[in-house]
């Protein structure tokens, strides 16, 4: 039985935004919850344009509302929330406009420095005007190739304060991991930095820009900025064809008078990737309303940020909760960034970082907390952490064990929410409340509005049994489409292809007596290491480039509290598994794809299983090592070779 850690005290559920949001919602509807939150959850589901209309309401988001009815279609995913309503993304995250601090930038290296509301405010002015200037329009692809960096954040917001799409990712994708993005959705603009550090390494960034350029012909305009701390750039990289543009130059002027227009509520906001398990990752077109909406919901109602609070979330710009943690400004709090490694020279760098920030809500990887686990260190005798309400813990399932760390080593007195969703949604399906206690192991509840189930394999819902995660009712941070998906046929098949017109997440879970949520791992073969999702297609296109290689198959361990890359090799005949060929397929992967690609185990074997099509079966290959038990055998051409996958001595350390 999963042991009960902490309950919200009386005093903090009543001055909790969860409760004045419950007593905004009595006094519309003649509604009593009396703080019980299946009860609530239950109405904002069956409710729900009453329940999304109140929280643009409660949040005051800055806009011309107009129906608050759902404008209704029998496909899940084309039902509109708040139709005809418009409003500017960028506005409502730069609604202060003082010398209170907005942003604080930290580099691994140490380097340190703040930028208040008025300046925030200045700086995406002047590159929004600057965008302009050089005939960025609505609808246009801005890119950024950027570290975690106060000028990544204010690069976005100029870019959708014009209606521009952003699209990012985090400096350490490799060249081709960079041109699969970005040249499927056809830049006009690179934001790029000179440099980034990473565990004392210093990496230069612009030495790559000629390759990308080369294969995405639609950028034109690069503009180029210096990482914080460090030596101005001397002189701009030149390239034939293309602008390129000092970022200095463009944010030092007066600030410039930069007009808020109003978009639709639909209006494409950013392109966030998929891991790729199939071909090339998919192009995620997220929508201006919805993700505001979710994003408001999910920091005030099921984190409590508050005006002035301080929120540290360590991600980088490649990961959905970069886009999570950047919408903080929205509730006037203001945000922590964090470059580098966050183990550099200290392994506890996030929670000293923490403690002399005095942050508010700190958010870490399943997999950080489990690494301070290790250290057996007590981390409560060294920081008092006096501001530290929250601890959020994601990407990946947290133990029993590390719920019990942190409120033993940490903090005592802290609300420990485990949280799980995906750069699908860009926001989370099952997450914290105040309302109720957190139980070892288990995350809390459904987030506000959202219909969450587990169905077995006859799609019915399912109690204390491992099935899929699923919602049942449409929600406003749905993706609007896939890019360059005619007919939505890509878009259909990852979410809509396993339930009828019920999306299918692809994550396994199972429901607690206590209506609690365990995530116990991907239903496809989507990897996670470190809770960053990665596809299995980027590994392919590089081992495919190895003569020695015949043919390759890689699936995700679960292990040590986390997930670690697997990758079964076919030699070619008169060849060897060599120390030589194991250090240059890891090269080539760290090289082109990213250090996260890299296997952790790479192994020999005869020959792969496959269906009567010829389709390689990961799936079947990850239930075996993990001694979980085959469906649909009859499927497969070859079932004997799974044979050869069970007990493999290398995978049992």
């Amino acid at each position: 039985m999963n042991k009960k850690l902490w309950e919200a005290s009386k005093k903090l559920k009543i001055n909790s935004n969860l409760f004045k949001f419950e007593k905004f919602i009595s006094k519309r509807f003649k509604k009593n919850f009396n703080k019980n939150y299946e009860k609530f959850h239950s109405w904002s589901v069956k409710n729900s344009h009453n329940f999304w209309n109140s929280v643009w309401d409660y949040a005051k988001v800055k806009g011309e509302k107009k129906s608050i009815k759902v404008k209704k279609s029998p496909k899940f995913y084309k039902n509109i929330f708040l139709p005809k309503s418009k409003l500017n993304f960028s506005e409502n995250l730069l609604s202060k406009n003082n010398n209170d601090k907005a942003i604080t930038f930290i580099s691994e290296g140490g380097f340190r420095e703040t930028k208040n509301w008025r300046e925030l405010n200045r700086n995406v002015k002047n590159v929004g005007a600057f965008l302009k200037k050089i005939n960025i329009k609505s609808k246009d692809r801005v890119v950024a190739y950027m570290p975690n960096t106060s000028e990544t954040v204010e690069a976005f917001l100029a870019t959708v304060a014009i209606g521009s799409i952003w699209s990012s990712c985090s400096p350490d994708f490799g060249v081709n991991g960079v041109v699969e993005r970005f040249s499927q959705i056809k830049p006009k603009v690179l934001f790029v930095t000179n440099e980034y550090f990473y565990n004392g390494k210093r990496i230069n960034i612009l030495e790559r820009i000629p390759s990308i350029i080369k294969k995405i012909p639609t950028i034109k305009h690069i503009i180029v900025s210096n990482y914080p701390g460090e030596s101005e750039i001397k002189q701009l990289p030149k390239y034939k064809y293309i602008k390129t543009y000092n970022w200095k130059n463009i944010i030092k002027e007066d600030e410039i008078e930069l007009k808020f227009s109003k978009f639709d509520f639909e209006h494409e906001l950013a392109i966030l990737f998929s891991s790729g398990t199939t071909g090339k990752p998919k192009c995620i077109c997220h929508k201006t309303g919805g993700v505001l909406l979710q994003h408001l919901k999910e920091h005030q109602l099921h984190c409590d940020i508050k005006e002035n609070d301080n929120v540290f979330y360590f991600t980088t710009c490649g990961w959905m909760m970069w886009n999570w943690l950047i919408s903080v400004l929205a509730s006037k709090a203001s945000i922590v960034l964090f470059d580098g490694s966050p183990m550099y020279k200290k392994e506890d760098l996030l929670l000293r970082i923490a403690n002399k920030e005095n942050i508010t809500l700190l958010g870490v990887s399943a997999k950080y907390i489990d690494s301070l686990r290790k250290t057996k260190k007590d981390f409560k005798k060294l920081y008092k952490l006096p501001k530290l309400r929250t601890i959020c813990s994601t990407g990946s399932p947290l133990s029993e064990d590390s719920f019990k760390y942190v409120y033993k080593n940490i903090k005592k007195n802290i609300h420990l929410a485990s949280i799980s969703g995906g750069t699908d949604i860009v926001s989370c399906f099952v997450l914290g409340n105040l309302y109720q206690p957190v139980y070892s192991g288990e995350i809390q509840n459904k987030g506000l509005g959202m219909d969450i189930r587990v169905f077995n394999e006859k799609g019915k819902s399912v109690l204390n049994e491992k099935g899929e995660l699923v919602c049942v009712n449409p929600f406003p941070s749905m993706p609007l489409k896939f890019w360059n998906d005619k007919n939505d046929i890509k878009f259909n098949k990852a979410y809509f292809n396993k339930f009828k017109n019920i999306w299918h997440h692809g994550d396994y879970a199972k429901i607690t007596n206590k209506k609690g949520f365990k995530i116990v791992g991907r239903s496809d073969t989507t990897l996670n290491p470190g809770g960053v999702r990665l596809g299995t297609a980027e590994i392919y296109s590089e081992i495919e480039r190895f003569n020695e290689i015949k043919e390759s198959l890689v699936v995700g361990q679960s292990w040590d509290n986390d997930i670690r890359i697997v990758l079964f090799v076919i030699l070619n005949s008169n060849y060897e598994l060599s120390e030589d060929l194991l250090k240059r397929i890891k090269l080539q992967i760290r090289k082109n794809a990213s250090p996260r690609h890299v296997p952790h185990k790479i192994i020999k074997v005869n020959d792969i299983p496959r269906t009567k099509s010829g389709k390689i079966v990961e799936l079947a290959v990850k239930n075996i090592i993990e001694g979980n038990k085959i469906k649909n055998k009859e499927a497969l051409v070859n079932a004997h070779v799974l044979d050869e996958y069970t007990n493999i001595k290398e995978l049992q350390y």
